[in-house]
């Protein structure tokens, strides 16, 4: 197990948007109801938005299908976008290590994947047409996988699944609730290769995810 310095924080920065400004509707070609093999060459063939004529190829979460964790990022990065999985290179190890520190391991019984499934040139922030047009297969995955808790990490990965504007530092520290599914909050790996101040309220947030895990299901 590791510490709460081997966990680390994120810059709540960058321009507010409400999802509720989008118009594309929470559905996916008859409310969800894709198998995997359909979802995965949706996202593949996924031509929604203008993200689809600068990415190298959509990137569908992975990770264990019928994970109690649902582990939801931001966006794929240049790595992501090159090997068509979320969470490699540095920022991947990190979020591996902050899984390690409350007992848990990529593939088993987790699942992994992102906000948008197409990466933003030059890793911009999204905007809220990107994430809308990718928001039915995020519905989708949440359907198929059917976790019983979600962590949310960064500031937009959190505004998109509860529609809020809030600062990342108003949303962490409380249970919150997507679809019926408690969701905690925490900072994103690819900001915490660059900065280190909030080790500790970082480390609340995963010791907050597991309590709310553990109180879920059956004792041992």
């Amino acid at each position: 197990m590791l510490n709460r310095d081997d966990v680390f924080d994120e810059l709540g920065i960058g321009p507010v948007w409400r999802l509720r400004d989008a118009t594309v509707p929470d559905t996916v070609q008859g409310d969800t109801a894709y198998t995997w093999d359909q979802l995965i060459d949706a996202v593949a063939r996924c031509t929604r938005c203008k993200l689809s004529a600068t990415r190298t190829r959509g990137v569908p979460g992975v990770g264990d299908r019928n994970a109690d964790w649902l582990v939801v990022g931001e966006a794929p990065g240049a790595d992501e976008d090159r090997l068509g999985e979320p969470f490699v290179g540095q920022a991947g190890k990190l979020l591996d290590a902050m899984l390690a520190s409350i007992g848990l391991r990529r593939g088993e019984n987790v699942y992994i994947t992102n906000v948008l499934k197409s990466r933003p040139p030059g890793n911009r922030n999204p905007e809220a047409d990107e994430v809308a047009a990718c928001r039915p297969y995020l519905l989708a995955e949440l359907q198929l996988v059917q976790p019983k808790l979600i962590l949310a990490l960064g500031r937009f990965a959190a505004q998109s699944l509860l529609d809020t504007d809030l600062a990342i530092a108003r949303l962490r520290g409380q249970v919150h609730r997507f679809r019926n599914v408690p969701l905690v909050v925490t900072y994103h790996p690819a900001y915490l290769l660059r900065n280190l101040p909030d080790k500790a309220r970082a480390w609340e947030d995963l010791c907050l995810a597991r309590r709310t895990y553990l109180s879920l299901i059956p004792d041992p």
